[in-house]
């Protein structure tokens, strides 16, 4: 792989007597989609929630870009570049979509101008907001509060405020979780996408025939302990993930 955008090393969590991660060492390249694959349980999410400031790690080192990221609070995180959705939808049940591209980006325009209407603020904004709701397919859904949305909208809107704040590293927890076919088709093809701008893009996914078709990279977890990684193609064989996680052929 080239040169890693995020790097992890020897990075451990524990919660009380149960080791979460355990010197969990790893690179994610920029440009690349990298998936986390790994039984329930096995510090996928804990991991995802050291990286971006939610826990803070016991030991080992997280660096972005070079910079460390080790104690500093998720929204200065953001600010460094790092976006994430939730295994969880995490949407304001009664905000349009359109709102919810506008609140999620940086504030650049003075502290007055925040308090006003959403739609009345910063010019730059309300045209990254058309140009990511447009990318999604969420036009005509702009004047929709998100609780009259289906569900894999509401995914589509959660990944697309995520990608307003213009981050170097996009962090998905369970893209497709609860998607059909067809919708998870559809968000792999816009994570394609999303690749060819150049986005990094590092997500935790269970349903394997979408992380096989879709990532460059894998790492997988078992109980907090990094027991493989690879190319879609070398994890899919590797006895250690076929005992853990992917079962075998009988």
């Amino acid at each position: 792989m080239s040169a890693p955008l995020l790097q992890l090393g020897e990075v451990t969590k524990s919660f009380g007597g149960i080791h979460a991660l355990s010197a969990v060492t790893s690179g994610v390249p920029e440009g690349k989609i990298v998936g986390i694959i790994g039984p329930n349980g096995a510090g996928k999410t804990t991991l995802f929630n050291v990286i971006t400031g939610a826990y803070r790690a016991d030991s080992g080192t997280v660096r972005l870009n070079g910079t460390a990221l080790n104690g500093l609070p998720p929204h200065q995180i953001a600010r460094e570049g790092i976006a994430r959705t939730f295994q969880n939808i995490r949407l304001f049940p009664s905000m349009t979509v359109w709102e919810h591209l506008l609140v999620a980006q940086p504030h650049r325009e003075s502290w007055w101008r925040r308090l006003l209407p959403v739609g009345w603020g910063d010019p730059a904004a309300q045209v990254r907001a058309v140009e990511v709701m447009e990318f999604f397919g969420l036009t005509d859904l702009r004047d929709r509060p998100a609780k009259s949305l289906p569900y894999g909208m509401q995914r589509r809107v959660e990944m697309a405020r995520a990608l307003t704040a213009r981050p170097k590293l996009l962090l998905l927890d369970e893209p497709v979780a609860g998607m059909n076919h067809d919708e998870a088709e559809e968000i792999r093809q816009l994570m394609l996408k999303l690749r060819a701008t150049g986005l990094t893009i590092l997500l935790i996914e269970h349903d394997m025939n979408f992380v096989m078709r879709l990532c460059d990279y894998l790492y997988v977890l078992d109980f907090g302990v990094l027991i493989a990684e690879g190319a879609p193609s070398e994890v899919r064989t590797n006895p250690r993930v076929l005992d853990a996680y992917l079962g075998k052929d009988e």
